[in-house]
């Protein structure tokens, strides 16, 4: 890490949902919250709590130098909605293959 950044994972209590067009893709209780410097807490859920036959892989990959290179998925109406990453680095190794999407519903646990 750099001087002055920091990320912190936790493991989250509340419940983590994201609803599409009325659809509900992803629901979880047991969200990872990364937090890290000048950044907003990030939710990623278990592959289990994802609905991952909503989405549609992407050729967009983004790279982190605090967490790897991220693959992407996009919704039938939202393109690279959703991240993870599948060899994370070691620092933050309990995120792998862990979904996180831009928006979320968070209901306090």
């Amino acid at each position: 890490m750099t001087a002055g950044h920091k990320i912190t994972i936790e493991q989250g209590t509340e419940r983590v949902r994201v609803v599409r067009e009325g659809r509900i893709v992803a629901e979880s209780s047991r969200p990872l919250l990364l937090r890290e410097t000048g950044c907003p807490v990030r939710y990623y859920l278990p592959p289990r709590d994802v609905r991952t036959d909503a989405l549609a892989p992407s050729d967009t990959t983004t790279y982190c130098p605090f967490k790897g290179t991220a693959s992407y998925w996009s919704l039938p109406d939202v393109k690279d909605a959703v991240w993870a990453y599948p060899e994370p680095n070691d620092s933050v190794a309990q995120i792998k293959d862990h979904f996180c999407f831009y928006e979320v519903e968070v209901e306090a646990a």
